[in-house]
């Protein structure tokens, strides 16, 4: 009786599956490495300078100071720290009436710059429509993009009027993947937005997180399908 010997596992299939299995394993860390990254520099971006100009300051009274100050491996920390601590202060100062009056006194002499009056008065109100909620139904919606048959979560940043028709038209900010801070403004017909009960938080993590991290229900459509039978 002559027993068959098992057939021996393709090595190119066995290689490419537990590629795969690597991937899928990796994938999270290193997503949130790139946002944690984009966010790391951004942050120490901003307070590189006022380290530097601390360490120059620094420099003449105590050299070992400024050295430390200067130091690679702390240089990044530092600055991520200075720009927090200045964002914290920003918030807590503008939060009395005194800074409230210098924010209005700066951006008086803002509004006499043309091109930067333009980018920070745009950067402002996209802010606020992000931050503030719409007087009707919510910000966070799905629209049919980029065709009538996929829909795409957006944020309704402001309502317009049709010259012709006379029909209300909504601007709707659609983000990218895994970075919200690119995306697409989309024009269209107020009707065909589907409001959902998403807050930001879902929303932005939904994005952040590639649909991976989703609440479980979401408002799909507007009205029932007409289901017909035939």
């Amino acid at each position: 009786m002559e027993t068959s010997t098992p057939p021996k596992p393709d090595r190119a299939s066995h290689f490419g599956r537990y590629l795969v299995v690597g991937f899928l394993t990796v994938a999270p860390l290193w997503v949130t490495w790139l946002v944690f990254q984009f966010l790391v520099g951004l942050l120490a971006g901003v307070g590189d300078p006022l380290l530097n100009t601390l360490a120059s300051l620094v420099a003449p009274i105590a050299p070992q100071t400024a050295d430390w100050l200067r130091d690679g491996n702390l240089h990044t920390l530092v600055a991520v720290l200075i720009t927090l601590a200045l964002l914290y202060g920003i918030g807590v100062f503008t939060s009395f009436v005194l800074g409230k009056r210098l924010v209005s006194f700066f951006e008086s002499l803002l509004a006499k710059l043309p091109l930067v009056q333009t980018i920070y008065g745009g950067t402002k109100r996209f802010v606020q429509s992000i931050t503030t909620p719409p007087a009707k139904g919510q910000r966070v919606v799905l629209i049919s993009f980029p065709t009538r048959s996929m829909k795409t979560v957006g944020f309704l940043t402001t309502v317009m009027k049709d010259t012709v028709t006379g029909r209300d038209l909504a601007a709707v900010y659609v983000p990218t993947a895994p970075n919200p801070t690119s995306g697409y403004i989309e024009i269209l017909p107020v009707e065909d937005v589907v409001y959902t009960d998403w807050t930001m938080e879902q929303a932005m993590t939904f994005v952040m997180t590639g649909g991976a991290t989703a609440p479980a229900t979401v408002r799909y459509q507007n009205e029932e399908p007409d289901v017909r039978i035939v």
